[in-house]
């Protein structure tokens, strides 16, 4: 069948801030109708499960579990059986009244291994009963307001369910839900710029920031080697990403020097670029944050692999992965823009979504807006369809789970 939905997706992390998993939303290709499928589920079910068999193994992502709409219709086909029952979560959709014949099938589904999730819940003698096989409940806390979401909260600690907080958009109302004692959130509310207040870099990206400079001026390779040698943790950082299987080398890398023979500055300054990301682990960055930028530079650079090769597809991932610098940096972009060395397309990109990459970055945040209400047009702007944007996307997070980001 061809395959005419898109797909895009929304992380859910724990308490920690990690991603446990996606909630995968899709948006079809002809109209505008929603990522659920609410309206039209047998439609949705045929194009969901196609999307997600054609393309085997491969979206299924590291550890994380993938949470995946159903509604009466989905329930009760045996479309499920195709999926991988220890990876995905079945997210009831919270108009689907708990039949007796819908809470067997429930139980069976439960017993072949898969998650249960109740989606938008309301405490309702309608749904009530399907929290006897459910392992997660959803609070949309937009919908309920935070004092119902405390109430509820405590009224669903009697069952033994994750209770995930749905549609947390800031980082007050992330600690507010924390606070609650709820167990995992949904939403970007941690790639959100909100007051970026800082006056200087924080210590811990200023020595890779020189080090991309150098890289970009054509530095010896003694000056790079002494800076290196400066922070030994970063050197051992760097060797293990190069030498990862998101790699792909075919020999070992055992030094910077050996390095720059095999891949030369340009292909060293987008690994670099990583280590600024993912230095933020020791100053308090959420860890989602860090493995979203990746993915980002990841997936531009995959959208882009159709029209653009070479220098341009290491800046794609540049694009991608410095998006999320003025949250990581605490700093507006044009100023942290003020201390890096980088071509115009790359400033144009990220300052204003313009240029050559900006098309591509844009796309790849749409992806990750529940709505998808920009995905169809920026495709076909960018000659993209469904099939590729969604291979892209598989593959951007499949890449970052080898890379052990």
């Amino acid at each position: 069948m061809h395959n005419n939905a898109f797909i895009g997706r929304q992380p859910i992390l724990n308490r920690q801030q990690q991603i446990i998993g996606y909630e995968l939303l899709f948006r079809l290709d002809q109209s505008s109708v929603s990522a659920d499928f609410s309206s039209d589920m047998q439609a949705g079910t045929n194009i969901l499960v196609n999307t997600l068999s054609n393309m085997g193994a491969d979206w299924l992502v590291g550890s994380k579990l993938a949470f995946i709409n159903v509604a009466t219709s989905m329930l009760e086909s045996n479309f499920l059986e195709l999926l991988h029952p220890q990876r995905v979560v079945l997210e009831i959709v919270e108009s689907v009244n708990a039949t007796p014949e819908l809470l067997v099938r429930t139980k069976e589904l439960r017993a072949q291994g898969f998650g249960i999730a109740l989606d938008d819940f309301a405490y309702t003698p309608q749904t009530a009963p399907f929290l006897e096989f459910a392992n997660y409940v959803k609070l949309d806390i937009q919908q309920l307001g935070l004092e119902n979401v405390q109430s509820l909260s405590k009224e669903l600690r009697k069952f033994p369910v994750l209770q995930i907080a749905e549609k947390v958009e800031t980082k007050d109302e992330f600690k507010h839900c924390l606070d609650l004692g709820l167990d995992c959130f949904q939403g970007y509310y941690f790639a959100h710029p909100e007051t970026l207040s800082a006056k200087v870099i924080n210590p811990a990206y200023a020595n890779i920031l020189s080090l991309l400079n150098m890289l970009r001026n054509n530095a010896e390779i003694v000056e790079i080697e002494n800076a290196l040698k400066r922070d030994v943790a970063l050197s051992f950082k760097l060797l293990r990403y190069i030498n990862s299987a998101g790699f792909g080398l075919s020999c070992e890398i055992n030094s910077f020097r050996h390095a720059v023979t095999i891949l030369g500055y340009q292909k060293l300054y987008r690994w670099l670029t990583l280590l600024l990301v993912t230095a933020s682990s020791d100053s308090g960055t959420p860890p989602a944050l860090m493995k979203t930028a990746v993915t980002r530079g990841r997936l531009v650079e995959l959208l882009g692999q159709h029209m653009l090769d070479g220098t341009d597809r290491d800046n794609l991932f540049i694009v991608g992965v410095f998006s999320l610098l003025d949250v990581m940096l605490d700093m507006p972009m044009d100023k942290i823009l003020e201390t890096l060395l980088l071509p115009e397309s790359v400033t144009e990109a990220l300052l204003d979504r313009s240029g050559i990459y900006g098309p591509f970055l844009e796309l790849a945040e749409a992806c990750e807006d529940p709505d998808m209400s920009d995905v169809p047009r920026l495709c076909e702007h960018l000659q993209l369809t469904p099939e590729m944007l969604n291979r892209a996307h598989v593959q951007a997070l499949a890449w970052v789970e080898e890379l052990g980001v």
